[in-house]
């Protein structure tokens, strides 16, 4: 509800209303966007143009309802799916919509309101005061970014004042200078004029439409941003649309069938011409010419008749049936219950269903480190304090002894107020932090206030800490149970106990942590008066701000930290300097100034940054350990024998990230090398990435141009070496490497191995590095990630998978697959993707073979009828052929069938590699299927014909007529496609027996019906085959011709691929035959749990009886 509000120093006008809509139609503009829309694809609105072609009695040579029935049923199930999609997008906004009824449409900018608990928050608030003390407020932001962790928001001092008094907020006459409208969640800039004094305003005095209040009575905010110029709407743009490969060459093929179908209406047009001017004269006297029409126009006209009748070369039903097969193919990833993770109670999701089949074609893979190989729950490991290394453990003899859980664990007990799940085995730290040893002091004071954490104390002693990172909870829990208890914060305070003495620490100054600074800073002055600066980070950074005379001991400290990288944890390091207060007082003015500019502040404050940041003293270094996800090693192992190559891009250290690497078997000691690139300047990584891998070459890398319709493309080539190779280079490197006259360089290297580690990276950087390989090979690409700093690169890829972890959700929000743990990512690949892929391009190559013959027959015809566009099937066939005929036995293969079972399809990771190489639907393929309906038509036609050529009954009447042979080949037509799909058919269900026998039972049940004399009595002119079903298919030679027909047909397609498994068997035909020796395989798995290459070799040596199991 709105309280009051002041003038803005604008005009109301110039600001966004409150009101946002979250849908694209509404019930007057759906009807028209819906079908503007679909008449934007080519095929609809090629039908459309066919269809007025229809309504001109001197071209059309076939009624209306053949092109009206399968378009507007085409168009109706496609309107239903948009008006689904956008009915289901309003109620995903259904909480910024639902509260219109109070008035969430009115609120202007410049208007206070009170929000209260569990409320959504109307607008973006600029916090004035709040219920709780200090005037905290804790928010979810679970409708922004997923997590659900609590965050806390607190306002200036100076509003706070104001409390719920409202005669005080209502004399509120304070002025905001602020940003304009953007999409960045994390960051806000601006400043608050009120009584005479200037305020900085940051990301933490924010409350951003979308979140929800928690834990808190009520609020008082003023509106900056409202409607869609709210941060969360700002997020709501157009995201970039991905199309599959598949998607691609389908709009090649279309014109290039477009291209056909002209060169075919030619052909017969021009056949039109010849006949009437050599033959036409001769049936004028019954079939008189209209007139000013000669042979010339009549080809014209023939022409536009027989783009009519062939243009089934066009299927208007593929892309609907495309839409319900991915759809399906979406489904069975939501349903699969190996991809549930139930310790979260985390379902594997589809969050797409346009991208399925471009999942089983899949080179490489992009993979973040943190939350998506390991499990990001981070544990206290080790540390380095003052040059001694702590954590290990060793026995009497010196000897270091491996840690277990057995082994004795430290007893914190003597610390009321310590975590009791927290675990350190080495004593010797507690006994230095009891010897009030003044170095580990320092260390542990630091860990207890460098950081963000909030402490939740519900009860005495009972502390529950909400962090940003688990990095941060987990030092600061250390520094609790070694006896430096963070207690609680305010703006100005942080209070600890300090071994069983509670401290306040006046907080002065924070010095944010961000991908740049890779560091974290604090200004805190002690009771006793001592103004200190704490600084945690990257050990790069912070040794450059060192003071010269650590050098001995970062020397020491530098040799742990690789001892603990070496292990697999990850390293921060510590240091600390005192301050002048002079000094000190002389900077934070100058910080305050530049805190409260809107131009340039983060430039200016990273300067200052830098100015105090000097000089430090180290202090040590902290090690935490970050388990793998259970199955890691295992996943990539299949998915590096399935010719998947992954990267991962991190941003720890160089010597963690190797030892991950070596961890999930991506690098391993059989590998002929390992090579780094650390190079400081452009000139050495170029001679570092041109000698690492082919030292002997001298030649730039090679491009290859590619692409049609001046469409071009750039393509490096694969370069084969001898031997495994893995790359390992660090972001100061890549920085170069990412160069434009070094990333050909890069990516030629990078290529050549088996494994590329990028560490040190930054966001940026990694979707650079997936940008740079979709940009150079035609590779499909993945990307992997759990947090915010992988949505980047998690857009940038082909294919992006969400993690749901430890980081929130941003990464599930901005992926197209999500689920819980990285091992689901082979069974997403290997068979969901397989098999999707496998299913598309068994559907595609089936579905333009049986429209191919359809269409080719009508050609053939031509020749015979004088070139006068009459149809060789019944229209009411051409109608329902694609419909219902053959709709329901080819959406039923490529919805259930598999060549092999899931089982098979992980034991066999070789399996996936024809979609890499685009084995199974390509535009040879596509030719291929081309030439096998051509053959078909031609039997189909041609074999018909001649067999009721002057035939006659058995009871000697002649059946040699139009509509018998109309039927005969239709006939023959549908059993042979119907025979064609049961090849095709790998796995066989009910389902598919249904639709199959079904359809034929559908096809003779229809054509008695429209046969009869009671549908011709009823509508004469629609149906005229008058009882030329129950004439004609109760002839011995006509059941004989259609048998002869189907076999011609479908015995080549029987030899040719019996040969081909023979002579050229592929690795699924391998696998196929084994799977039919199952029983014996079983027995045999148990003793040999991989099956090795020799046993798909030996399949080439079946005996005929096995391969004939494939048939």
């Amino acid at each position: 509800s709105k309280f009051c509000s002041f003038k803005p120093i604008y005009k109301p006008e110039q600001f966004s209303t409150n009101a946002i809509k979250t849908s694209k139609y509404n019930l007057f503009t759906f009807l028209p966007l819906n079908l503007f829309e679909q008449f934007q694809r080519i095929a609809n609105a090629y039908f459309l143009f066919l269809l007025i072609l229809q309504v001109i009695p001197a071209i059309s040579s076939l009624s209306w309802f053949t092109t009206v029935v399968p378009l507007v049923l085409v168009l109706l199930v496609t309107a239903v799916k948009d008006a689904s999609d956008d009915f289901f997008s309003r109620l995903i906004f259904v909480p910024f919509n639902r509260l219109r009824s109070e008035k969430w449409m009115d609120v202007q900018v410049g208007d206070i309101i009170k929000l209260e608990n569990n409320k959504f928050v109307a607008a973006d608030l600029l916090l004035l005061s709040s219920s709780e003390p200090l005037n905290l407020v804790y928010i979810e932001t679970a409708e922004l970014d997923g997590s659900t962790n609590l965050k806390v928001k607190q306002a200036l001092t100076v509003t706070g004042e104001m409390g719920d008094c409202i005669e005080k907020l209502a004399a509120f006459n304070g002025e905001v200078h602020c940003e304009p409208p953007n999409n960045r969640l994390d960051k806000f800039t601006g400043t608050l004029t009120f009584r005479d004094q200037k305020y900085a305003l940051d990301n933490e005095r924010i409350l951003l439409r979308g979140c929800t209040l928690r834990n808190t009575e009520w609020c008082f905010g003023l509106v900056i941003f409202a409607g869609p110029e709210t941060k969360l709407m700002q997020n709501c743009g157009k995201t970039t649309f991905k199309r599959t490969s598949i998607d691609h060459l389908m709009n090649v093929l279309v014109l290039f069938i477009f291209g056909f179908l002209a060169f075919m209406c030619t052909v017969l047009a021009i056949g039109n011409g010849i006949w009437e001017f050599q033959e036409g004269s001769v049936f004028t006297a019954f079939l008189p010419r209209p007139d000013g029409v000669d042979a010339s126009f009549s080809a014209f006209l023939t022409f536009w008749s027989y783009v009519i009748i062939l243009n089934t070369v066009v299927p208007i039903s593929l892309y609907v049936s495309v839409e319900i097969i991915r759809l399906g193919n979406s489904f069975y990833i939501d349903w699969d219950r190996k991809m549930y993770y139930p310790r979260s109670d985390t379902p594997a999701e589809a969050r797409t269903t346009t991208l399925n089949e471009e999942l089983g074609q899949i080179k490489y893979v992009f993979s973040d480190k943190t939350g998506t190989l390991t499990q990001n729950i981070m544990t206290f490991n080790k540390c380095s304090i003052s040059g001694k290394s702590y954590g290990d453990v060793f026995n009497f003899a010196g000897q270091r002894l491996e840690i277990t859980e057995k082994t004795e664990k430290v007893d914190f007990s003597y610390n009321p107020l310590a975590d009791p799940k927290f675990s350190f085995h080495d004593h010797s730290l507690v006994e230095a932090v009891k010897l009030e040893a003044p170095e580990v002091h320092n260390f542990f004071r630091l860990l207890a206030l460098c950081h963000t954490v909030m402490a939740e104390e519900k009860e005495e002693g009972n502390l529950l800490y909400q962090a940003q990172s688990p990095d941060e909870g987990a030092l600061v829990t250390a520094a609790r149970n070694f006896g430096f208890v963070f207690r609680s914060r305010t703006p100005e305070t942080i209070t600890i106990v300090e071994m069983g003495v509670q401290k306040s620490y006046e907080l002065l100054a924070i010095l944010d942590f961000n991908n740049v600074r890779k560091r974290m800073s604090v200004i805190v002055q002690s009771p006793e008066g001592k103004l200190s600066l704490y600084c945690k980070g990257a050990d790069t950074i912070v040794y450059e701000r060192l003071h010269p005379s650590c050098s001995k001991l970062m020397d020491v400290t530098t040799e742990h930290l690789n001892e603990f990288a070496g292990e697999g944890l990850r390293t921060l390091v510590l240091a600390h300097k005192n301050l002048d207060e002079d000094y000190f007082r002389e900077w934070s003015t100058r910080h305050h100034m530049a805190s409260t500019t809107l131009e340039d502040r983060e430039e200016r404050l990273d300067e200052l940054y830098e100015e105090i940041e000097k000089d430090l003293l180290l202090l040590g270094a902290t090690a935490i350990e970050d388990k793998l996800q259970d199955g890691v090693p295992q996943t990539i192992e299949q998915l590096s024998k399935a010719n998947i190559k992954i990267w991962v891009l991190t941003g720890d250290k160089q010597e963690t990230a190797e030892n991950i690497g070596y961890s999930c078997n991506m690098l391993r000691e059989e590998m002929t090398d390992v090579f780094i690139i650390s190079a400081d300047t452009p000139q050495e990584v170029h001679e570092e990435l041109r000698k690492k891998m082919k030292p002997e070459s001298e030649d730039e890398p090679t491009i290859i141009q590619r692409g049609i319709l001046d469409k071009k493309s750039k393509m490096l080539p694969d370069e084969t070496v001898d031997g495994e190779y893995g790359l390992v280079i660090n972001g100061h490197s890549l920085a170069y490497a990412l160069d434009k006259s070094l990333e050909q360089e890069l990516l030629r290297t990078a290529c050549m191995c088996k494994t590329v580690i990028c560490c040190r990276v930054t966001p940026l950087q990694k979707a650079q590095v997936v940008e740079l390989v979709k940009k150079y090979k035609q590779a499909v690409t993945l990307a992997i990630g759990d947090g915010a700093n992988d949505v980047s690169m998690i857009k940038a890829a082909h294919i992006g998978v969400g993690i749901s972890g430890q980081e929130g959700m941003q990464a599930v929000l901005s992926s197209d697959f999500s689920f819980a743990q990285f091992r689901y990512l082979q069974r997403l690949l290997l068979v969901h993707g397989r098999w999707s892929y496998l299913r598309m391009c068994k559907f595609l190559r089936y579905f333009f073979y049986k429209n191919f013959t359809f269409t080719f027959v009508h050609f053939w015809y031509a020749f015979f009828c004088g070139f006068s566009a009459q149809t060789v099937y019944d229209e009411w066939f051409i109608t329902v052929y694609n419909l219902v005929y053959t709709a329901l036995p080819v959406l039923g293969m490529s919805l259930f069938d598999q060549d092999v079972n899931d089982r098979w399809s992980v034991q066999f990771p070789q399996l996936y590699s024809p979609g890499q190489l685009n084995k199974y639907f390509s535009k040879t393929a596509f030719f291929k299927c081309v030439l096998h309906s051509c053959y078909s038509s031609l039997v189909l036609f041609f074999i018909p014909y001649a067999a009721m050529y002057d035939t006659v009954r058995d009871d000697g009447r002649d059946i040699a007529d139009y509509q018998s042979f109309a039927l005969l080949a239709q006939t023959c037509l549908l059993i042979t496609v119907c025979v064609q799909l049961g090849l095709d058919t790998s796995y066989w269900t009910a389902v598919n027996q249904f639709f199959l026998w079904g359809s034929l039972a559908v096809y003779f049940a229809i054509t008695f019906t429209m046969y009869s004399n009671g549908m011709y009595l009823i509508f004469t002119a629609s149906f005229p085959f008058i009882g030329t079903a129950r004439n004609s298919l109760n002839q011995p030679n006509v059941w004989l011709t259609i048998l002869l027909t189907s076999i011609l047909c479908v015995l080549p397609v029987v030899a040719y691929r019996f040969l081909l498994i023979q002579l050229c068997p592929t690795i699924n035909d391998k696998v196929r035959v084994l799977r039919g020796t199952a029983p014996y395989l079983s027995l045999t798995r148990r003793q040999h749990p991989s099956p090795c290459a020799g046993c798909l070799n030996q399949v080439q040596r079946t005996r005929l009886s096995e391969t004939l199991y494939l048939f």
